[in-house]
């Protein structure tokens, strides 16, 4: 469980946060969830170099500062961070909200349950996907500036 990556959970609901966390725990899931309340302390944690960068993303619209579709365009638009999916889980059911996630290419886009049983069965449903997906072993893309050249070119990192 120390290789694998984890799974970034922007969620500022306690109860649902604990809930995703028993979801993946109930599956024994080789994934540890790391919960952050809002997306700036996300931004935060995906710019941190010392941090691995998650397998998935699960993302609620409704978070406080930032939303979560503002989060969104922020990492599908930089060149690091976009290959990350991911998933939205929120409350919202507005046409335009799935509309524009969608445009910034997430991969899901789930509403969650009122109930806490239901919410957990769901999360589990995608847990399990996420855990038996082969995801690409992508080399994000990073600007390296030559101040001789004054040109910037394009290397892969790994992290």
């Amino acid at each position: 469980m120390q290789n694998a990556k984890p799974v970034l959970l922007v969620e500022d609901n306690i109860v649902n946060a604990m809930a995703v966390k028993r979801a993946f725990g109930n599956l024994k899931a080789p994934k540890s969830v790391v919960h952050l309340e809002n997306g700036e302390e996300a931004l935060k944690y995906l710019k941190d170099d010392s941090n691995r960068k998650p397998d998935l993303i699960l993302l609620d619209i409704n978070i406080p500062g930032m939303n979560g579709i503002d989060f969104l365009r922020i990492i599908k638009g930089n060149p690091i961070l976009k290959s990350i999916p991911v998933v939205m889980l929120t409350t919202s059911d507005d046409e335009r909200d799935i509309t524009d996630c969608f445009e910034l290419n997430v991969v899901g886009y789930v509403i969650k349950p009122l109930d806490e049983e239901l919410f957990v069965e769901t999360i589990e449903t995608v847990a399990r996907y996420w855990c038996c997906s082969k995801l690409p072993n992508i080399k994000a893309p990073v600007e390296r500036y030559d101040s001789s050249q004054n040109t910037a070119e394009a290397v892969s990192l790994q992290k």
